[in-house]
């Protein structure tokens, strides 16, 4: 380290220290090039906390004016990547209070007048966030379009559901894309909850206990878009939840994304066949030459394990730390922006394919006819038509498919005298019900998989969506 550097650090801390840090400390404590993406939020709080100690009277309405021009100008460099940003300085906030020093003087030495980095960084990082999440809200409501414009296309389109991953009963693949559109609502609805509840302002709380300063904490919440500012100082500058539950809700969202990815792995593989992607969603091998392979869909898949992991590293960071600031909270920031980088990539990666998606009808047809996919049909046949219990339907319909396999045929290719020979009261109507599209037409319950449910579930999507 230099000795301008150490003369620049240790200047930070009045006049309690006389000498810098070594090289060791300067490097485990410097955070600027993690927290540096907190710029536009820093300056948007120095702006709102200058303001309000103006209107205050705790400084002048000149050194406001000074600041705010002062601050101003930093953005636009920063924005124009004309910003130098110095390690030695530790992080966002010096960096910037520094490079305001510099610019008008003085006057730069009032805006810290009753706050603490520890108010300041807390408000920055729940700033930061709010945005994120609307982020992340709008991008899945940008997935959920894109599923919804492709399930218009099928709402009549047959194809297997499954349990287990084995074939359980056919179903529309309207029906079946707009399982995720659900999913990516409760997503949404986790994310807004969550963000209900961090968006309390932390400024003003100082370094733990408040300020003796007249201050107006109402007024740089309103300011900053905050709903109100955290009625405690001590849980304002220490309290890391809010990020804990914002991790959490991109961790279930991965989870979501990343189970219709491994559908799409297995749809768009030879072994099904029931979906293609173009190139712009594809790679290729680089010794295979005739592999397509989708790749994009395998690294969503991937990246619950990157943000359940951040989520699982803050919890550990934050466990057991006393009141009220710790610098173990400096570890945060990389593991949410990391997170929600990721999340913000996956998000979009789904819409992609999702609109990309092309399917093959008539594979899945035949696929959902497979491995007596109607036999629950049979069973509810001989309960509606028969009058019988619906334990002893399931048995009926469980020794139709034995005798059915025992000839290798699907069951609306076995002959009568044998259903007759299970249960003598089966008539020739039995076979109106044998097929899959039959099937997936006959779930008419609310929720249902027949296209008539599903294309009332398109319109009121389209409708929500749109509004």
């Amino acid at each position: 380290m230099t000795d301008d550097t150490k003369t620049a650090a240790s200047g930070m801390w009045g006049g309690r220290f006389t000498a810098g840090p070594s090289e060791i400390m300067t490097a485990i404590n410097a955070s600027v090039d993690v927290d540096q993406r907190l710029f536009e939020q820093d300056i948007a709080g120095s702006l709102a906390h200058a303001a309000m100690l103006s209107a205050c009277g705790v400084i002048s309405s000149d050194d406001e004016a000074q600041i705010r021009s002062g601050l101003e100008a930093i953005r636009e460099d920063i924005r124009a990547g004309r910003f130098t940003w110095d390690p030695a300085l530790e992080d966002v906030h010096m960096n910037i209070e520094a490079a305001l020093r510099e610019r008008i003087g003085a006057a730069a030495g009032r805006l810290h007048t009753a706050r603490s980095r520890n108010d300041q960084v807390a408000t920055d990082f729940r700033l930061w966030l709010r945005e994120a999440i609307d982020g992340a809200m709008e991008g899945l409501t940008a997935y959920q379009r894109a599923l919804v414009a492709q399930a218009e296309n099928h709402a009549d389109t047959v194809m297997p559901g499954f349990t287990h991953l084995q074939t359980a009963q056919p179903v529309s693949l309207a029906h079946h894309l707009l399982c995720w559109v659900e999913a990516a609502e409760r997503d949404k609805q986790r994310f807004a909850d969550c963000r209900k509840r961090l968006n309390e302002s932390p400024l003003g709380a100082a370094a733990l206990a408040g300020t003796a300063f007249p201050i107006d904490r109402d007024r740089t919440a309103k300011a900053l878009g905050f709903d109100r500012p955290m009625a405690n100082s001590l849980d304002a500058v220490s309290s890391r939840d809010f990020a804990l539950e914002a991790l959490s809700c991109a961790a279930i969202t991965a989870v979501n994304l990343s189970r219709f990815a491994e559908e799409i792995v297995l749809w768009t593989s030879r072994r099904f066949g029931f979906a293609t992607l173009t190139d712009a969603f594809s790679t290729g091998s680089s010794i295979m030459p005739q592999k397509r392979n989708p790749d994009a869909a395998e690294l969503v898949r991937a990246k619950p394990g990157r943000i359940a992991g951040a989520l699982q590293g803050l919890i550990l960071v934050c466990k057991g730390l006393p009141l009220a600031y710790s610098k173990d909270l400096q570890e945060d920031k990389a593991l949410v922006f990391t997170a929600f980088d990721d999340l913000a990539l996956a998000v979009s990666a789904m819409a992609g394919m999702a609109a990309d998606l092309s399917f093959d009808a008539e594979t899945m047809e035949l696929a959902a006819g497979e491995a007596y996919s109607d036999a629950t049909d049979l069973a509810d046949w001989c309960v509606r038509e028969l009058n019988m219990p619906f334990r002893d339907a399931h048995h009926v319909a469980g020794s139709a498919v034995k005798a059915a396999e025992a000839k290798g045929l699907p069951l609306k290719d076995l002959p009568l005298a044998d259903y007759q020979a299970i249960e003598p009261r089966i008539d020739a109507r039995v076979f109106d019900v044998l097929s899959a599209r039959a099937s997936m037409e006959s779930r008419v319950s609310y929720g249902g998989t027949a296209p008539v449910r599903v294309r009332e579930q398109l319109a009121a999507w389209k409708t929500r969506l749109n509004a």
